[in-house]
């Protein structure tokens, strides 16, 4: 379950000066725009169709960097990640990616699948290290995974010991790139409220050996109170760093009590702060859009499509709420 933050994020319209920050690693990149994106191609679809108002408001999207969600034989073959960051550095991009496919995904829920077992999971994972030998890239490492370890939707202690032992492999696998860098999912600032848990579990995962943990992934989190969350994190981990996903949380969270799934495309949200590695914030690498702004999070409202799939009317919704 992704679940939910008011924001004081800057207007989508601002373009943020490049800087460089010895610390950050991230620091300086700029993230790959792919022109075959979900946005795009339905930018071209509005304009065919004459509906050029519409077709403005989902350049918002399409114009920005959104992450790549690697699936196993969709995405996630050595080819494809090759093919993927080659483009991206041809571009004098980084590609960003996002690995979704731990066993028992989403506890069965809207976005259920993932690997079938151990041994799937990490030939998939070596199989991505194989496509990014040569140029690297940024890496979102299983959404959820830990978080569904903490809030009792995976309770079984030995599939919890899987779990963390499998991503623990990922990121040594991954880093054996020093072009590539890791960031493990965190889950986001209103979900996990016992933090030292969070701490305990991203320790035994090895998030020294990543390049940090990434927070509010597909979620409507403020970037405040991320950076807070994250910061609680940070010093309880020794610095480690950390990005937050940006990419739907310009109004906040949605706040209908009376709404079961507050975080299962919610209305009334906005795109927020357009990616970028200049934060302005020590300790947050990046402001990343990891979800696709327009992807359905599930079939859970009225015209809702499955998870993952494009979905033009939310997509103009979060467009035109924004600035």
């Amino acid at each position: 379950m992704l679940t939910s933050g008011g924001s004081d994020d800057e207007p989508l319209t601002s373009k943020p000066t490049a800087k460089t920050d010895p610390d950050n690693p991230l620091s300086g990149k700029k993230f790959y725009v792919n022109p075959q994106n979900p946005a795009s191609q339905n930018v071209a679809q509005l304009e065919a169709d004459g509906n050029k108002a519409d077709a403005e408001q989902i350049k918002k999207i399409a114009s920005r960097p959104v992450a790549t969600w690697l699936a196993a034989g969709n995405g996630g073959t050595t080819d494809e990640v090759s093919a993927l960051t080659d483009a991206a550095h041809k571009a004098g991009q980084e590609a960003v990616m996002t690995v979704y496919n731990v066993p028992h995904r989403d506890c069965g829920q809207y976005s259920s699948g993932g690997a079938s077992d151990a041994a799937a999971y990490k030939a998939y994972i070596d199989e991505i290290a194989a496509g990014l030998k040569t140029h690297g890239g940024v890496i979102i490492l299983e959404p959820d995974a830990i978080p569904h370890t903490l809030d009792g939707c995976i309770s079984d202690e030995g599939q919890i010991a899987e779990r963390y032992e499998l991503l623990a492999y990922a990121i040594t696998t991954l880093k054996t790139n020093p072009q590539t860098h890791v960031y493990v999912d965190a889950g986001n600032a209103s979900w996990i409220k016992d933090f030292s848990r969070m701490v305990d579990a991203l320790k035994k995962v090895g998030v020294n050996k990543a390049d940090g943990f990434a927070l509010n992934v597909s979620n409507f989190e403020t970037t405040d109170a991320s950076v807070e969350y994250g910061n609680k994190l940070s010093e309880a981990l020794e610095g480690e760093h950390f990005v937050i996903d940006t990419s739907r949380n310009g109004n906040g969270p949605y706040t209908e009590t009376s709404d079961d799934l507050k975080w299962c495309n919610p209305p009334g949200r906005a795109l927020g702060t357009p990616p970028t590695s200049d934060t302005g914030i020590p300790g947050v690498d990046a402001f990343l859009w990891v979800k696709q702004p327009g992807d359905s999070d599930g079939a859970c409202r009225d015209g809702a499509p499955q998870a993952g799939q494009w979905w033009t009317e939310y997509a103009l919704q979060l467009a035109k709420a924004s600035t």
